[in-house]
């Protein structure tokens, strides 16, 4: 999960030096075993979300619903003047899925906006849990108006992620934003007036089911007992939590969860001592101990086996070539903040420039490998976006502000993906595999929903395959082998009928 550590320089001095060294781990993309998901839906049915809005949101949860197993549970919270819980955490069985999904059916949008309610509601879910074991704990937040009672930030998630969803341009998006900065992990998905919920839902949705790791850990101890190193110091950051101990020099970064596919990196800037009076010739010179740790499906925690992490000091050191691209991406980050900060007191003009400086500024001066310049070529067309989203006032209320938000939460939260506007949103950092497939099912549901779920509905019923929609179905449950042999004979029949080998008769197969 961990690889070997990558230095931006190629050694260090025997003089007093200074190198950036970059730590990546890495959790598998296989989700054959994951953590059981509790999720609670906390959602808006106010007046804010009367007509389109409404029914959008029904869709959306509808395909939460179908997308769920018995090994995951879902509660539904409304709110509007005040809160109620509409179910209990109910394992996602097919009796269950058809109970709340009539739920999700019967909801109408009247009264105002208590979003606090709403979230003490959904959180005090999660609490009364009595099964916790391999289970992640995540809450859905969605909002299409501005809080009319109660102050949602006064909430206090403690351990549990938000994220949070803000429809159209009515919506409080700098709260939804804030309310997912406070939790551990959270992010903010911006969706625009006429798109589609079930989208941004797939996403995280996506990831929620795929988590193979939590509680993920790296500590790294430093080998002072050698004399080489001074100090490691890695820069805080909202991406994780970070512990230096002041006596050890121990450095401890927790992660919390991780999905299926996901990767993290760490930038640490490693001191090294004036050895030159000891030494006048090339070694290996030993800095530290890189331990990675995480939990997973109930069992006590899995300690890796400890990365050995050393350095050539000599006596003619190289040069370092220049920044990384996961520096590149918190400079990024920062540059967003300062813009959406300028474009809000009115400074358009100032708002562009810093952001086009920073696009330049993206072209030099960095070091990449292959994921390096994938990140980079995802953080220029972000920047391009809000280039072109910074022309107007109007226009930076009514999408920039909550694409930055959206952007900041997503590179500030643990490098996870949020969903930034409009249902053809090309910005895909972070976004896995999963979520990728999730997407494309979600937009095939949104076109073809009654359908999907009615085949749904009779599969599940009967323990059967059946043809959800689409000729490159990926749903194949219930599919025997023979299913599959058919379907890809078929598939040969179709594209030429009268080809001369004809397809195996039944018993041939």
């Amino acid at each position: 999960m961990m690889k070997p550590v990558k230095y931006f320089k190629d050694d260090a001095a025997l003089t007093a030096d200074t190198v950036t060294a970059e730590v990546e781990i890495n959790v598998t993309s296989s989700t054959t075993v994951r953590e059981g998901l509790d999720l609670v839906a906390v959602l808006d049915v106010s007046g804010s979300m009367k007509g389109d809005r409404i029914e959008s949101l029904k869709k959306a949860m509808t395909f939460v619903i179908m997308k769920l197993t018995p090994v995951d549970r879902l509660s539904i919270v409304t709110f509007s003047d005040g809160a109620t819980r509409l179910s209990p955490l109910r394992s996602m069985t097919p009796a269950a899925q058809s109970d709340l999904r009539a739920l999700v059916t019967g909801l109408q949008a009247n009264g105002g906006t208590n979003i606090q309610a709403g979230l003490e509601t959904g959180l005090a879910v999660i609490a009364d849990r009595v099964n916790t074991k391999a289970r992640t704990a995540n809450v859905f937040l969605f909002s299409g108006g501005q809080q009319t009672s109660g102050d949602a930030r006064q909430v206090d998630p403690g351990q549990v992620a938000i994220y949070t969803f803000g429809l159209g341009r009515d919506t409080d998006h700098q709260l939804m934003g804030d309310i997912a900065k406070k939790s551990p992990g959270g992010t903010f998905s911006s969706v625009p007036d006429g798109s589609r919920v079930s989208l941004p839902f797939s996403q995280l949705l996506a990831g929620l089911l795929t988590v193979v790791a939590q509680d993920v850990e790296l500590t790294i101890t430093p080998k002072m007992e050698y004399g080489d190193v001074d100090t490691i110091v890695v820069a805080p950051c909202a991406e994780y939590m970070l512990a230096t101990d002041a006596t050890t020099g121990v450095v401890t970064i927790k992660f919390g969860t991780l999905f299926a596919g996901e990767g993290r990196r760490v930038v640490m800037t490693l001191a090294f001592k004036d050895v030159s009076a000891t030494f006048s010739e090339e070694y290996d010179a030993p800095i530290a101990d890189a331990e990675l740790s995480f939990a997973a499906q109930g069992r006590p925690r899995d300690r890796q086996i400890p990365q050995d992490i050393q350095i050539k000091r000599t006596p003619t050191p190289s040069q370092a070539p220049g920044a990384s691209s996961s520096k590149a991406r918190q400079v990024h980050v920062e540059v967003i903040r300062q813009a959406r900060v300028l474009a809000g007191d009115g400074q358009l003009e100032d708002a562009r420039r810093k952001l086009v400086e920073a696009q330049e500024a993206l072209e030099i001066n960095i070091v990449l490998d292959h994921e390096g310049e994938k990140l980079v070529n995802s953080l220029r067309d972000q920047l391009q976006q809000l280039i072109k989203l910074m022309d107007t006032e109007e226009t930076f209320e009514a999408r920039r502000r909550p694409y930055a938000l959206a952007s900041e939460t997503s590179h500030g939260r643990r490098q996870r993906y949020a969903a930034r506007g409009s249902d053809e949103d090309g910005v895909r950092l972070f976004a896995t595999p999963r979520m990728d497939t999730y997407r494309e099912q979600a937009k095939n549901f949104e076109e073809e929903g009654r359908a999907y779920a009615l085949a749904s509905e009779t599969s599940h019923g009967r323990q059967r395959y059946a043809a959800r929609g689409g000729d490159d179905d990926a749903v194949r449950l219930f599919a025997t082998p023979r299913m599959d042999a058919y379907l890809e004979q078929a598939k040969k029949f179709e594209k030429d009928p009268t080809a001369a080998a004809p397809s195996p008769a039944s018993d041939e197969d």
